[in-house]
């Protein structure tokens, strides 16, 4: 008789820190220090901001108040997502090896098929994060509101109305984009512009020179285009490929002024993959996840959006 062998595992709290990290710190954004990551949130979080004015006045023999203080709050709050998937076994044979598999009709799991469940629907997570960091919509079903919804919502943000970004145009483009930042954030070590995928090739293909648009008569390190550029400044600021960020769209900000959270760390945070054959006799495999995400802008006077028209 054959030995029907049921693999089930429960990942849950800090021994799903591994697994959810992956998911959610794969992110391009995340993973490359665009953004601050404030992890256990369990409910939100309220980012506390700080402004003065009028610091320094005439010296005179009284004191007298020469500051205007102003604090107020952001809120932070992630919303939760989960993602149930069932999947057969038996779609799975014709790409594992069958004799690990063993040679019953009531067959075992390969012993490498848990990890490659969790590996492909992980960086599958880790792509839609990235899209909704940016581009997310919380009305929109498995997204929270991202960036650029946040951005056009704040009044107090610096917009720029732009154009579909060729290498033709992209010096320029951008140069909008740092004309619009606050004299006050330039220099600062940590301000990044961020960019589509499309405006970041725009912009190494006009390095690349040669063209009437290009920079300089055989481009960047006199490469031309046959170049490996692995940082790029403008103006002296940092550009930052965003991957999340649809084309044509520019969002200049502090990545201090910008963040994730989630509940990462927390207690709610479980994965399971569970094998049916012993609870339904089925040959399902399920794959349970439940995460919380959420992003939030600190001071949108200190962001700049670029909308493309």
């Amino acid at each position: 008789m054959a030995t029907t062998t049921s693999i089930t595992t429960t990942y849950a709290g800090e021994k799903a820190a591994g697994y959810i990290s992956a998911a959610l710190l794969s992110a391009n954004t995340i993973e490359n220090g665009g953004i601050t990551v404030k992890p256990n949130v369990k409910f939100k979080q309220v980012i506390k901001r700080l402004s003065t004015t009028d610091l320094i006045a005439d010296g005179s023999c009284d004191f007298a108040a020469t500051d205007t203080v102003t604090l107020d709050e952001k809120i932070l709050q992630p919303e939760e997502f989960q993602v149930n998937l069932n999947l057969c076994k038996s779609d799975f044979r014709d790409d594992w090896d069958a004799i690990s598999m063993g040679y019953s009709a009531f067959d075992n799991l390969p012993p490498s098929f848990q990890e490659f469940l969790i590996a492909e629907i992980i960086a599958k997570i880790a792509d839609q994060n990235e899209k909704n960091i940016w581009m997310g919509a919380t009305a929109t079903a498995g997204e929270f509101d991202g960036l650029v919804a946040l951005a056009t919502a704040d009044g107090t943000v610096n917009d720029v109305v732009g154009t579909t970004v060729t290498a033709a145009n992209v010096i320029a483009e951008m140069g909008k984009v740092v004309d619009a930042m606050p004299s006050a954030l330039y220099g600062k070590s940590d301000v990044k512009l961020y960019v589509a995928q499309n405006v970041y090739k725009a912009y190494v293909r006009a390095l690349g020179g040669f063209g009437a648009d290009g920079v300089g008569a055989a481009g960047y390190e006199a490469k031309g285009n046959n170049q490996a550029i692995n940082s790029l400044l403008f103006d002296g600021v940092e550009v930052f490929l965003a991957n999340g960020l649809d084309s044509n769209y520019m969002y200049l900000a502090e990545a201090s002024n910008i963040f994730f959270g989630t509940g990462l760390l927390s207690d709610h945070n479980e994965v399971k993959v569970l094998d049916m054959a012993d609870i339904d006799g089925s040959q399902n495999v399920r794959f349970v996840m439940r995460f919380t995400a959420g992003v939030q802008h600190g001071f949108g006077s200190d962001i700049v959006l670029y909308t493309p028209a």
